[in-house]
């Protein structure tokens, strides 16, 4: 968990391979089924555009349906999700249906400047889906994807403004999830801010102390 841009995706992929288990990332399942024009591609377009949460029960059927999956029975690291009370309430019921738990559920933190400066530096390419950042990451030649070749650009939801309206509804809708698994004595707060191997190694600790 963790504010837009703080590493959630980074830091999920890099605990996939270390714990050979699967990353689920409702952004990445939306923002594919955007791509290949699908009809929930369709439907999610314009809220993702626009910085607003998809509607729980569309989240809640993704959820369903990627969790039964067989290479999510050893486990799986979920990533954006869950974001309001009803996706926890979703949540719950989906593990306890599978006969799932949480072992833990770790929160991002960072400042927001900080993130402001990160994702309006990020780069997507429209058709293979790389990631680049133009002080981190920068392509080999400016504005081109390095592995297809194709024009990078600014996703709609990097732009300083839908950032700042991203942040807010973070505050409002998804804090109080991290609280709630505070309270379950779930959370654990990592510092996000340094290399993503620095801060790996700080989850890393966090994963052995929980197992």
């Amino acid at each position: 968990m963790g504010m837009p841009g703080v590493g959630k995706g980074t830091q999920a992929a890099l605990l996939k391979d270390a714990l050979n288990v699967p990353h689920v990332s409702t952004g990445d399942i939306l923002r594919e089924a955007v791509r290949a024009g699908s009809s929930l591609g369709r439907k999610v377009r314009g809220l993702l555009d626009s910085g607003q949460l998809v509607p729980d029960e569309m989240m809640g059927d993704l959820i369903v349906n990627r969790l039964g999956q067989s290479d999510a029975r050893r486990g799986f690291v979920l990533d954006g999700f869950p974001r309001t009370q009803a996706q926890l309430g979703i949540l719950d019921r989906v593990l306890n249906r599978l006969g799932g738990r949480l072992d833990v559920v770790f929160l991002l933190t960072a400042p927001e400047d900080e993130i402001v400066r990160r994702l309006s530096a990020r780069r997507t390419c429209p058709q293979c889906a790389s990631v680049f950042h133009l002080e981190g990451n920068p392509p080999r030649s400016p504005g081109v994807c390095d592995k297809c070749g194709s024009a990078l650009v600014q996703r709609a939801d990097d732009s300083e403004e839908v950032i700042r309206g991203r942040f807010q509804v973070y505050r409002e809708q998804t804090l109080p999830i991290a609280h709630a698994y505070q309270e379950r004595e779930l959370l654990q707060e990592i510092d996000g801010i340094g290399e993503p191997q620095t801060v790996f190694e700080r989850l890393g600790q966090a994963v052995e102390l929980a197992s």
